[in-house]
């Protein structure tokens, strides 16, 4: 009898890849598309959601093609926050994607935090008012793309994140639908009711017409239509993907956290049942719902991580792969004391600050293009000491955190977060974690695995980084990058 597989579509900020996984959680066989990003001014972040539907289909057809038997159950896990607004009847959209890194409504929420709206916004989401969040991002589309607010009303459009713009994709328009963890990253969602929120709607000015239903994270999301990809499959799982990377790292009980490293950094603590509030602007949010049951989690974001290498890589040449940076990182001597703070699209968690923009400091005339790399890795591991330390005052000390991505696959970077954050790092054997949290997901839909142990059972460590920095060391470091984020914030 054939062993049951699992099918992920990873829809990412700079990639849509589909991985196919075994059972036991093995990677069987994966295709990856990279994403072009588009800037129309200084501060927004754009993607054309035809060409994220076009790869998708095409990394899915590719995989399926090589399979002698198909997936048991498909999974989606997704950048998170991104807003796609398409019109019904021809599944087109208006315009394209405003992602989530997107900063151009800034001054909406500074206004409404002018206003007083925050603490509405806080307590029913457990979000900030911030452009980083999709409500804000929605307004601006209805109300600069002529025509969409009154076609908005009459019920003529639909949003949705990217899960949902797949959704509808794959299902032929049969499915308008979202996961409670991507309806949380909204500024729409009670994160207490489980339930979109009228106050809120009515605050951002978004019509309920335009919204998806809001389903468990293993739910049955419709079947993909033939039409689409060339097979008729279920999909059994949708979760955001820091959320999609708590459950691929197994982090099922409360105090674990886990932390990616993608684009972005996004630092994820299990707080159980009981939802937890942030005294340092951290975000309160769902790490998971299974079962109509409702797991919380305290969550950091930080906007650039890997997308400071690959802006060293691509904008300033001064490697040829990403893979360079480690052996880079390692060639200046001790004692060089050059600091980036990469707030190309601001700054998140806990800083949170729009209006900041990326500077280095420290350069003379001996520094070389491997002294800048080390310290835009550096940038990333601070930048994690600075969310985990929040995470500390709110909910206690943290010993491990399970690390995953892209920047994972770098010992040396490892090595200096564990350093810098006097902690423990455990990378696990399959880093693809957010792709193997859909997977998970499907599994659980589908009846493939009976339970959260059951499927926690796959998750198995690689190598684990130990801190080795003397204390002192440790307090000059940060120090010294503390004192280039001051010279650096907007306020």
């Amino acid at each position: 009898m054939t062993e049951p597989n699992l099918l992920s579509i990873d829809q990412g900020t700079t990639s849509t890849r589909v991985i196919l996984f075994s059972r036991q959680g093995k990677i069987l066989d994966s295709a990856q598309r990279e994403l072009p990003q588009l800037y129309p001014h200084d501060g927004w972040v754009e993607q054309d959601p035809e060409t994220i539907w076009a790869h998708t289909a095409e990394v899915v057809q590719a995989v399926l093609s090589r399979q002698d038997a198909l997936p048991v159950c498909l999974g989606i896990t997704n950048q998170r926050e991104t807003v796609v607004i398409w019109n019904r009847k021809t599944g087109k959209p208006i315009h394209n994607a405003i992602v989530w890194q997107d900063r151009r409504t800034a001054p909406v929420c500074r206004r409404m935090r002018k206003d007083g709206h925050e603490d509405l916004v806080r307590e029913r989401t457990g979000l900030l008012l911030d452009p980083y969040f999709s409500a804000t991002k929605i307004g601006w589309l209805l109300d600069h793309v002529p025509g969409a607010r009154d076609a908005a009303e009459r019920g003529d459009l639909a949003f949705g994140t990217i899960d949902s713009f797949l959704l509808w994709r794959l299902t032929a328009g049969r499915v308008h639908a979202t996961d409670a963890t991507n309806a949380s990253r909204t500024c729409l969602f009670n994160i207490e009711s489980q339930k979109w929120d009228d106050d809120l709607l009515a605050l951002f000015g978004v019509p309920a017409a335009l919204l998806p239903e809001i389903k468990d994270c293993a739910d049955d999301f419709g079947r993909t239509d033939r039409a689409a990809i060339g097979h008729d499959l279920p999909i059994g799982g949708v979760a955001g993907d820091q959320h999609a990377a708590l459950i691929g790292q197994a982090c099922f009980t409360p105090g674990m956290v886990k932390s990616t490293y993608g684009t972005g950094c996004f630092a994820v603590l299990n707080t159980g049942a009981e939802r937890a509030r942030s005294s340092h602007k951290l975000l309160s949010t769902l790490a998971y719902r299974l079962g109509g049951e409702v797991t919380y989690a305290l969550e950091g974001s930080i906007f650039v991580a890997g997308a400071a290498i690959q802006w060293l890589r691509d904008g300033l040449g001064l490697m040829t792969s990403a893979a360079e940076s480690e052996a880079m990182a390692k060639s200046p001597p001790a004692g060089r004391n050059v600091y980036m703070v990469p707030a190309f699209t601001g700054l998140g968690a806990p800083h949170w600050d729009a209006e900041a923009r990326g500077a280095i400091y420290g350069l003379t005339r001996d520094t070389v293009a491997a002294d800048i790399v080390r310290a835009a890795l550096e940038s990333v591991a601070f930048q994690t000491h600075d969310l985990l330390s929040a995470m500390v005052a709110d909910a206690g000390p943290i010993g491990t955190v399970r690390i995953d991505g892209g920047m994972a696959a770098n010992d040396w970077f490892c090595q200096r977060l564990a350093d810098l954050c006097d902690v423990k790092a455990e990378r696990p054997e399959v880093t693809e974690t957010t792709a193997l949290g859909a997977a998970v997901l499907a599994g659980l839909s589908s009846g493939i695995f009976s339970s959260t142990e059951e499927a926690a059972a796959m998750w198995s460590q690689d190598q684990s980084f130990c801190p080795t920095l003397s204390d002192e060391g440790r307090a000059r470091k940060l120090e010294g990058w503390h004192e280039a984020l001051r010279r650096t914030l907007s306020t």
